[in-house]
């Protein structure tokens, strides 16, 4: 069978969505279980292939590094951790579930030598993990520079790689790849050269091998080939370098859209094109040799998910397991009690102090704290409110005015006033005269005192 003949799984496909822009990488660990996306949107979202239903949802999302595109992901070869490389200048690792566990090194900008920084200086374009040592990751950057580092050491690489140039400054280096067994790094430079370094002692910035004008423009993505003997290279410059299996761009004036191609290893010669998205430009693709299965992200500036294309009868697990899976239909007889929030702020401890502004707005609106106070009343007073006259209190006209009450304790004398009632006790008597009326019939009144002091 003609169509079939180089078995490539195209007969379904799946997107993983979630994204809001383009997505600008890719990565699948080695054992086909979890994709890493990331994207120009600053986030790396996490999928589950086990964990996944047919609704196709991430299970983390992460901001490796606020405000700074996503350039790279790549799983370490134990598939226990990843490296995420941003538009910043500092790389950093995870663990498997998305939590980090260090952030390189940044060098000091204005040391000129690139030699003698601890880090890059300038933001990273590509990165990837060594291939067979779960320590050693490869990082290229802006700033001219490969560096190649211990994630055991954060604060500084371990070795320093500059590009050979035709004269001297900074060219930045675009992309960078180790090769299968890790003993070689290649990198495509921003002046079109390829450059490949062999990992042996004594080793240094000079390389092995050198391409002078390998493309017109600046170079995406170079990868080896699983036996280590070609160098695949993709460029902007729209020319194909010995490629397997690549993805194309939208072009402004043309019907085309985002194309997934594939090509003969050793004619060259294209056998199979497939369209991914009528709109989109397809930016990584990946072939896994364990799932059988072909990645592809693709996106624009408002959306951007990752296609994956599979065969049933020839694919292996990934989209296979969670397409089956359908979620669960909800039943009559579900219930779900309603989450307690414990909220330690809303305990008295934390509470804040009760406002006194609050208070007064609340008395406002209260019609009767809010009512104006009543001006004390003239005259006798009525509805239950006793009136005063002038600025007085009651007993002050009760005494005043009223005539209930005389004050005479001020103008008169106290003996006085006590002997004016002299003839009426004779003649009347009532209480203390009657007791005294056979010892003592005549009533003894002390002497005034002017009288004594006479």
């Amino acid at each position: 069978d003609d169509d079939n003949r180089y078995q490539i799984p195209l007969s379904n496909e799946i997107q993983l969505k979630g994204h809001t822009k383009i997505v600008s990488s890719l990565a699948v660990d080695s054992a086909g279980a979890r994709v890493l996306s990331g994207s120009y949107d600053y986030t790396v979202r996490m999928y589950d292939f086990q964990g996944m239903n047919s609704r196709l949802q991430s299970f983390r999302q992460i901001e490796p590094s606020e405000g700074h595109q996503v350039r790279s992901v790549s799983w370490s070869p134990t598939s226990g951790q990843f490296l995420c490389v941003t538009g910043s200048a500092q790389a950093k690792i995870f663990d498997r579930d998305g939590l980090t566990l260090g952030e390189f090194m940044k060098g000091d900008m204005y040391i000129r030598d690139l030699k003698n920084t601890k880090g890059h200086i300038c933001g990273l374009t590509c990165g990837e993990w060594h291939p067979r040592t779960k320590e050693t990751v490869l990082t290229s950057s802006e700033d001219g520079s490969l560096r190649i580092w211990d994630v055991n050491n954060f604060l500084s690489q371990t070795q320093v790689i500059k590009p050979k140039l035709a004269r001297p400054g900074r060219v930045p280096v675009t992309t960078c790849a180790w090769d299968r067994d890790g003993k070689r790094i290649a990198g495509g430079v921003g002046d079109g050269s390829i450059q490949i370094w062999s990992l042996k002692p004594g080793w240094g910035s000079r390389p092995d091998i050198y391409v002078g004008k390998a493309h017109t423009d600046d170079i995406t993505s170079v990868k080896f080939s699983s036996d280590g003997r070609i160098l695949l290279s993709r460029s902007f410059d729209g020319s194909l370098k010995q490629i397997i299996l690549t993805g194309t761009s939208v072009e402004k004036d043309s019907t085309t859209g985002g194309l997934l191609c594939f090509y003969d290893r050793t004619k060259l010669e294209i056998v199979q094109k497939v369209g991914i998205s009528p709109t989109s430009s397809v930016v990584q693709c990946a072939w896994h040799p364990r799932l059988n299965q072909i990645f592809a992200t693709s996106g624009d500036k408002s959306q951007g998910g990752t296609h994956i294309l599979y065969d049933p009868s020839q694919s292996e697990r990934g989209a296979c397991v969670c397409v089956a899976r359908a979620p669960r239909k909800k039943s009559v007889d579900d219930y779900q009690p309603e989450p307690v929030i414990h909220n330690p702020h809303a305990l008295p401890l934390f509470r804040d102090a009760p406002s006194r502004k609050r208070e007064r707005e609340k008395a406002l609106k209260d019609p009767m704290k809010s009512h104006k106070p009543e001006i004390p009343m003239t005259g006798p007073g009525h509805g239950g409110r006793v009136g005063t006259t002038g600025s007085g209190l009651l007993t002050q006209y009760l005494l005043k005015q009223g005539g209930m009450i005389k004050e005479t304790w001020m103008e008169e004398d106290p003996r006085e006033a006590i002997l004016k009632y002299a003839e009426v006790a004779v003649k009347d008597p009532k209480f203390i005269a009657p007791a005294y009326s056979q010892t003592q019939p005549k009533t003894i009144f002390a002497k005034s005192d002017d009288e004594e002091e006479e």
